[in-house]
């Protein structure tokens, strides 16, 4: 069983992390901040840098939030790339710039060792549950060794190309959530506006071709007004903001992602970046001086 270093044991990171150790895999960990004193209990390694990291484990793991941190982590003072070895892997389970991934890994393979972009959804839900959606680019050879580690963190596994194609994935799939969240949410403010129970017209969709995952779990806060975060809205304007600088650097239109990024960008400008991004459907109740949960 391979030895597995992990960088970035936040709201994500640290259940992903206990799952691997609950697996029997030996961790060596690092992170900005405190390491979560029950993995250092179960045996964990606590390592001063990610240099450490990357010399005493066969593969890195790295969770962190944006691009620039996944660059400091890898490439900075006592980074990742410094410890780095041939055969080693590393793997990144952050959501980052699919350009920006193609260029790290570059990099990382000059060194030797191989690079797998593993970006995650499902949040801090699944990330609890080991259910996780994984979509993996890079080497197939790195993705087959991985693979049973992945397994350890989460259900749908899916190896979905070369590098960068997995960031790729990632962002297609942050287009389609927010998107359904936005339709959601015009959904059941016209039900509520027009005098329905917008819990029972939730119920009743459910039974219908506009049932989704989305509908059942988000539409339920809606309705329920619980915004506490599961997803950050600012996670999820980053990840759009992936998706429109893509959309420009292609040559195309993203019109609706850019509609759905501005709705997020009402409710930070009302304080609410750290509200779930479920809330998207505030900025919607804003515009109609209703809220649904007042039918």
């Amino acid at each position: 069983m391979i030895d597995i270093g992990f960088i970035g044991l936040g709201t994500m990171g640290r259940p992903m992390a206990g799952h691997l150790q609950a697996a029997g895999h030996r961790l060596f960990l690092h992170d900005v901040g405190p390491i979560p004193p029950e993995l250092v209990a179960a045996g964990g390694v606590v390592c001063k840098s990610g240099s450490q990291v990357a010399r005493e484990a066969d593969a890195v793991i790295v969770m962190v939030p944006d691009t620039p941190h996944v660059q400091a982590v890898l490439f900075g003072k006592d980074g990742v790339a410094e410890g780095l070895s041939n055969g080693k892997i590393v793997v990144d389970m952050s959501s980052i710039s699919p350009l920006a991934t193609k260029e790290f890994a570059n990099r990382i393979e000059a060194l030797g060792a191989e690079y797998l972009d593993a970006p995650v959804s499902g949040g801090e839900v699944g990330a609890k549950a080991a259910s996780l959606t994984i979509m993996v680019g890079g080497p197939e050879r790195a993705f087959n060794t991985m693979k049973p580690v992945f397994g350890k963190m989460g259900k749908n596994v899916t190896h979905v190309g070369g590098n960068g194609d997995g960031q790729t994935t990632k962002v297609a799939n942050q287009i389609i959530v927010a998107l359904t969240i936005e339709a959601v949410g015009e959904a059941l403010l016209f039900a509520s506006k027009a005098g329905a129970d917008p819990a029972l017209v939730r119920q009743a969709l459910m039974g219908g071709f506009a049932s989704s995952r989305i509908l059942e779990v988000h539409g339920e806060r809606m309705v329920k007004r619980n915004f506490d975060p599961g997803f950050r809205i600012e996670l999820h304007q980053k990840d759009l903001n992936l998706a429109l600088e893509g959309a420009r650097a292609l040559g195309i239109s993203l019109p609706s992602t850019a509609v759905a990024q501005q709705l997020f960008s009402s409710c930070a400008a009302h304080g609410g970046r750290a509200w779930d991004h479920s809330a998207m459907v505030r900025a919607l109740e804003m515009m109609a001086s209703h809220e649904i949960a007042a039918a």
